[in-house]
């Protein structure tokens, strides 16, 4: 498990101008990518965007009708990459009537692994997600008697068992708690410090958001927007937003700055703690300056970044929010 890539490629993935189509549905109309080595890389989009047919056709699942798919250097088509890559698609799939540990054996043989080998990486797994109080042996049980969040882990744990170097993960947090989620974000996050390359698609920008060196939006088979996290937010041309705090008594006394119109846009109330959108052509020093004079107590004064939910919800509009996209995760 702790196996460090070093191969280095030019790219991790390239789409160069792919299109897929179901008889009169175009899925994906010439979609280039270009995911480094070494990253997290998000594919964010609402339901039907375009974001599984991506993967299924990265994974080699299926065969574009246009342009060219390379994956860690080779055409995705070279049967030389199985044994590269760890896939944990959309549609989660395990033998419910098998122990635990007889479904990741058979997945670790599948892959090439030895049973003394297979067995040494799932203990080491095991033990990872074993929770405080919980049993140890819970890799004993049928799969059909762990949970839904258990399940994902066991079928996760399948897909890296093998140490691949490109780890693709078709919605992994769905129907995750909180307490699994985390586990597998750090997880995630372990294995890019090794220098495996993740790509994940997702509808929970704040996850992604959190997590993602890169990412790319897809709407209606196309992409919309894709870049290193830090260039999409500096690309991004909304009005600039600030987040105060004020010391006791300090929203009060703010009042009258507060509701000028011409200075403030629209303010989000957290108690004494605002989000507050400046109007055209106001800046956050001119808003502090008003707050100075007026001898306004402020705890704190930030200006915000553009989140990654408000660059989607432009990028694609509230009408391609399906429900339970959000911001929140």
């Amino acid at each position: 498990m702790s196996r460090t890539v070093s191969e280095d490629h030019t790219s991790a993935v390239r789409l160069a101008a792919v299109s897929k189509r179901y008889a009169s549905h175009v899925a994906l109309d010439r979609v280039s990518l270009d995911i480094r080595p070494g990253i997290i890389f998000g594919l964010l989009g609402p339901n039907g965007a375009g974001k599984t047919s991506t993967i299924r056709l990265m994974m080699n699942l299926m065969l574009p009708d246009e342009g060219r798919i390379e994956v860690l250097g080779r055409p995705a088509s070279d049967p030389s990459l199985v044994n590269r890559l760890g896939y944990l698609p959309e549609e989660r799939g395990l033998y419910r009537k098998m122990e635990v540990r007889r479904v990741l054996r058979f997945l670790a043989r599948l892959k090439g692994l030895t049973s003394r080998e297979a067995d040494r990486r799932i203990d080491s797994w095991i033990e990872r997600f074993t929770l405080p109080g919980q049993r140890r042996d819970w890799d004993k049980a049928k799969v059909e008697e762990l949970s839904r969040g258990m399940q994902q882990k066991v079928q996760f744990i399948g897909t890296v068992l093998h140490e691949p170097e490109l780890i693709v993960l078709d919605e992994p947090f769905s129907g995750l708690d909180p307490v699994n989620a985390q586990a597998l974000k750090d997880t995630i996050l372990d294995l890019r410090q090794q220098g495996r390359t993740i790509v994940f698609s997702t509808h929970l920008m704040d996850v992604a958001e959190r997590m993602c060196d890169a990412v790319a939006i897809v709407n209606r088979g196309q992409v919309v927007l894709d870049g290193t996290l830090r260039d999409v937010k500096a690309g991004h041309r909304g009005a600039p937003r600030v987040a105060v705090t004020f010391d006791s008594g300090g929203g009060d006394q703010a009042r009258a700055v507060l509701a000028d119109r011409t200075l403030v846009a629209e303010i989000d109330h957290h108690g004494n703690h605002l989000e507050i959108t400046l109007a055209d052509g106001v800046t956050s020093q001119m808003l502090l300056e008003r707050l100075v004079t007026a001898a306004v107590p402020i705890a704190r004064f930030d200006r915000l970044e553009p989140s990654l939910h408000q660059i989607f919800l432009q990028q694609v509009g509230a009408s391609g929010i399906e429900a339970g996209m959000s911001g929140h995760g």
